[in-house]
This record gives C-alpha cells, sequence and structure tokens, in this order.
C-alpha cells in the first residue's frame, strides 16, 4: 500500500491519535453502493456488530437524511464508509464514489467519518449468509447490511480496544 492510500485509508492502529473518536459510543458503518446502501452499527462498548438495515438508493439528499436519522437513533459518536479498492489497492469508479458519499458525509455531520477497505466485505457477507443458511433471496436481502457489518468489525479491529479493558 502506498504512503498516499495509506493517509487516505485511516485504519491504521493509531487511527484515534490522528482523528480523535471517543473511548466510547455507538459507531455506524455504510456499505455504499450504486443501488443499495449497507448499515451496521455497534454497541456503545464497541464489542458486538449488528446489520442494521438496507437503503435502497434514490438520490444524495435522502440518504443523507436516512444517514443522518440513524445517526441520531443511535447516538453515533463516528461514522465508516467502505471504501471498495481494487485488489491491487488501485482506484475504482466506486470507490471514487465512496470518498465522496465521505466528503459529503464529512460536511453534513458533526461527528468524525472514517474510509475503511473493503475489498472483501461482500465475499465475507455471502460466506456468513450462507453459513447461517440463508438462501439465495434471503443472502440477496442482507448481503449489504451483513458487508457493513464487516466493514465495522475490520475499523474495530484496526483501532484497537477502547473501553473494552474497563468493562473486563
Amino acid at each position: 500500500m502506498s504512503d498516499l492510500q495509506q493517509e487516505q485509508i485511516p485504519n491504521t492502529p493509531n487511527i484515534t491519535e490522528q482523528f480523535p473518536i471517543p473511548p466510547e459510543g455507538r459507531v455506524l458503518a455504510i456499505d455504499p453502493g450504486t443501488k443499495r446502501v449497507g448499515i451496521a452499527v455497534c454497541d456503545p462498548f464497541r464489542i458486538t456488530v449488528r446489520p442494521v438495515e438496507t437503503i435502497h438508493r434514490t438520490n444524495w439528499k435522502a440518504l443523507l437524511v436516512r444517514i443522518k436519522d440513524l445517526v441520531r437513533d443511535f447516538d453515533a459518536v463516528a461514522v465508516v464508509v467502505g471504501l471498495p479498492l481494487e485488489f491491487d489497492g488501485g482506484e475504482s469508479t466506486m470507490s471514487k464514489e465512496a470518498r465522496s458519499i465521505a466528503r459529503k458525509l464529512t460536511l453534513s455531520l458533526s461527528i468524525p467519518v472514517f474510509l475503511q477497505d473493503e475489498r472483501v466485505s461482500s465475499y465475507e457477507a455471502k460466506r456468513r449468509l450462507w453459513e447461517r443458511g440463508a438462501n439465495l433471496a434471503e443472502t440477496r436481502k442482507k448481503v449489504d447490511s451483513e458487508a457493513a457489518s464487516v466493514i465495522l468489525e475490520d475499523f474495530l479491529a484496526a483501532i484497537g480496544p477502547t473501553s473494552r479493558s474497563e468493562i473486563e
């Protein structure tokens, strides 16, 4: 990964030093897509992650309103947007769109917004759903929010334990 990509994808272990994030509080994850946007959230102690919903994308304004509502409803302290890079680390059309979404959210929300490499999140989401016995129709319905869960789990693993030691 080049230095430029490392800067643009804040998923290093010292991310909380570079971009302040409260040690506790829910984080909302977004798996951006052209037609559907998956949403996931973690608990306030960042131990468990769960899929929330799939938003059927119509236009940017409607998407922003729904994300703002979710941030408020879950009292989220940060948002993570999945960044779908190519397998070689290069940019794709969708990764440029994800960066655009992250920029717009940064301007619209009063909480930090992060990008998280999500190259294999959809594959992992499908694998998990199939392991749970989901059929093809169920998998199609749930894959986006499950992918958002994978993105959030990867992000939380990258920033390391925050308040976990306080409750263990």
